[in-house]
């Protein structure tokens, strides 16, 4: 997801622990989707004191515990304050308040609902421990952390979720859980972004040799080859929906069918753009081309996004602007994928096709989704009534739904 616009409000956050769930559980997760910005930032990263938020103590009991870079409370020292570093600090603890307020000093959920063992019981349910990251080299060498979640012996087809590119698996938290309930899932985080699980700056790897579109959706066949698996279906959300195509594309008797949703596609000079798209991909060929105004363009992006994303997603969404050296690689990355042009792939697509948007989408224009599904033969079009972008991330049940009866076959999809 490339950071999306300022949207309307989108549904519930199917990605996060209900609010019933235990402190523990909600405040564990809140920190895991902090986990690959703190990773990329210098740290500690120091949030401002307030309401709603756990003292200190806590926070370093539940991220020393979780392996996770500490966070600190309070005024950031002098050498702390980063470019950025004051959104990045508005971001962590929005996320941290979404835990919930913290119980009640001396209370039976303080005194008994913080402790490791809770700690370490709400981290093993967490579907990033359900689906650790590993290290595998694409043809090429490049590293490549694939994460891999769902039963051996699945109920359904295996699925490769190409998510949005540049963004943490996390963000697709929704997707991972509810398909793994009945299949194999595979993700790939986008290489040359991410390191070794646990290095704490693993954007600084060497530079993948290859970073076009068809490197980038060779790597799901990668993930592919290293599970033991023939052929898959293939889910691209958001620009992963180009992967899925140029996957399809280049390999066709690996795909076994694919489904594109709320697709940011590049169709063309006419193609269907949002605002949004053509302002984005203007700036990260900007950065590309002109690396000493790279902090400029980056530094002006955030200060543009600042608020506008939502806090329940914002800091995985963010990852890829945590650092300018990182941003200019995700322009490169992200922006092979966002101005290649789809066209001359989509008569080589012959897989069984889902197509899903929605005309709330002011992210990525419904209408390029709608282009690729007249391109496709037999593709089976879904235009949701209503949903944003973000809320392909957010999840809902009938988004699974769907999916599921897709996956199904053509007579289990209903009309």
């Amino acid at each position: 997801m490339s950071s999306p616009a300022a949207e309307g409000p989108g549904t519930a956050d199917h990605r996060a622990a209900p609010r019933t769930a235990p402190y523990a559980a909600r405040l564990v997760e809140a920190v895991l989707d902090l986990a690959p910005l703190l990773q990329a930032l210098p740290a500690p990263l120091s949030v401002p004191p307030g309401d709603g938020l756990p003292d200190a103590a806590v926070l370093e009991r539940v991220t020393r515990r979780l392996g996770v870079p500490p966070i600190a409370v309070g005024t950031p020292a002098a050498g702390g304050r980063a470019p950025g570093a004051e959104t990045f600090a508005q971001v962590a603890a929005a996320r941290l308040k979404l835990a919930g307020p913290p119980p009640e000093p001396g209370s039976t959920a303080a005194e008994g609902g913080l402790t490791d063992g809770a700690v370490d019981a709400a981290a093993a349910r967490d579907i990033g421990r359900a689906a650790p990251p590993r290290t595998v080299k694409a043809p090429d060498g490049t590293p490549l952390r694939i994460h891999t979640t769902g039963p051996d012996a699945p109920g359904g087809p295996p699925v490769v979720l190409a998510s949005a590119p540049g963004m943490p698996a996390r963000l697709a938290a929704f997707w991972l859980r509810g398909l793994a309930a009945r299949h194999r899932v595979l993700t790939v985080e986008t290489r040359g972004l991410f390191g070794d699980p646990g290095d704490p700056g693993g954007f600084t790897e060497p530079f993948p040799g290859h970073t076009g579109l068809d490197a980038q959706a060779d790597d799901l066949i990668t993930a592919m080859d290293e599970a033991g698996l023939a052929d898959a279906h293939v889910m691209g959300l958001c620009g992963g929906a180009a992967l899925a195509l140029a996957a399809a594309a280049r390999h066709p008797r690996r795909v076994s069918s694919l489904s594109l949703w709320h697709g940011d596609l590049e169709l063309g000079p006419d193609g269907p753009k949002t605002d949004h798209q053509r302002n984005l991909q203007a700036l990260m060929g900007m950065a590309r081309a002109d690396p000493a105004s790279a902090g400029l363009i980056h530094q002006g992006l955030l200060n543009a996004m600042r608020g506008s994303v939502p806090a329940d997603i914002a800091p995985l969404a963010l990852y890829p602007y945590a650092d300018t050296g990182l941003f200019v690689r995700y322009s490169v990355l992200n922006g092979a994928v966002m101005d290649t042009d789809l066209r001359p792939l989509l008569p080589r697509v012959t897989a069984p096709a889902l197509v899903v948007t929605s005309g709330d989408d002011t992210t990525a224009h419904p209408g390029g989704s709608a282009e690729v599904a007249r391109a496709l033969p037999g593709a089976t079009t879904w235009t949701r009534p209503h949903g944003d972008h973000i809320s392909v991330f957010r999840g809902a049940p009938e988004l699974l739904a769907r999916a599921e009866a897709f996956l199904s076959g053509p007579s289990g999809l209903a009309p």
